[in-house]
């Protein structure tokens, strides 16, 4: 028990370090900006025939698509500050799933600019529809995830360490820390899955299906979940308060919303992601009146 202790300690120190994740941001900068270049090359070269690629998901038809490139690799970064933070603050735990699915939304959006058709027939177009739901809902995620923040604000009060509130730090570390490998061993097997379906293998029926906005999202959003549910078990330990029981069986909720609103297309899906992060930022609130009657 005491070597598997010491490994987690080590482990944590290495993944979620400040140095690490100092290192992690500047990492992914540089990739990102390689991967723009590179993805903007590629269209260039497909564009004058230099190379022959069949393109079933519609990113090597436009250059304005290559805003997604590194937008999907800043959005990693957010999926590993989310694990960051899961031992430091619950509840900028759950604002980093909300930033999430905001910047899902906007990398959406850069997607479909090059599909946009500015005809007088605007509202009977799918994918013009599409486009102005998404900006829409991103005005008003912007201002919930703010909101979010704002309730989080606190005074100068320490939190008293109960030895109680130690261990569910440490623990929370523990789980911070392996999931660190798993999403990375996650993020690798969607990409090279994604790769697969949709440039080398012939089957295009498969390519055709998946929807490249939910490729590692999907699976995601499960894994939280699931982490989500076993901190609102540990947390009974230490904590019986009725209104933080509710406050963190709410963000459940909003989480299986975030996560069932990937199984679905157009305006149910933009509707499901906001009402998601609304009922996270009411719940919040309803907690921190909780706590100002106590």
């Amino acid at each position: 028990m005491q070597k598997l202790t010491k490994l987690l300690n080590a482990s944590h120190n290495i993944f979620l370090s400040e140095k690490t994740k100092k290192k992690s941001e500047i990492l992914i900068i540089k990739i990102a900006i390689v991967s723009f270049v590179l993805h903007l090359l590629l269209i260039v070269l497909v564009d004058f025939k230099v190379l022959q690629v069949s393109d079933t998901s519609g990113l090597l038809q436009n250059p304005i698509v290559t805003i997604y490139t590194p937008f999907s690799f800043i959005l990693i970064y957010e999926v590993y500050l989310l694990v960051y933070y899961l031992p430091k603050s619950i509840n900028k735990y759950i604002g980093k799933q909300y930033e999430i699915v905001a910047l899902i939304l906007i990398r959406r959006i850069f997607k479909d600019l090059s599909k946009i058709q500015f005809t007088p027939d605007w509202f009977e177009i799918k994918g013009d529809l599409q486009f102005t739901y998404d900006i829409v809902a991103t005005i008003i995620l912007f201002y919930l995830i703010f909101y979010f923040y704002k309730l989080n604000e606190r005074k100068d009060e320490k939190p008293v360490l109960t030895p109680e509130i130690v261990t569910f730090i440490e623990t929370k570390k523990n789980i911070a820390t392996v999931l660190v490998p798993v999403l990375l061993i996650l993020a690798t097997y969607s990409f090279t899955s994604w790769i697969y379906e949709n440039f080398i293998t012939v089957n295009k029926i498969v390519g055709a299906i998946r929807d490249i906005n939910k490729i590692f999202f999907d699976e995601f959003f499960t894994i939280l979940i699931l982490t989500d549910v076993l901190l609102l078990l540990i947390s009974f330990f230490h904590t019986d308060q009725f209104s933080k029981v509710i406050r963190n069986s709410g963000f459940i909720i909003s989480t299986i919303l975030i996560k069932l609103s990937f199984g679905v297309d157009g305006l149910l899906n933009t509707v499901m992601t906001v009402v998601a992060v609304f009922i996270g930022v009411i719940i919040l609130r309803i907690h921190n009146q909780y706590d100002k009657l106590e």
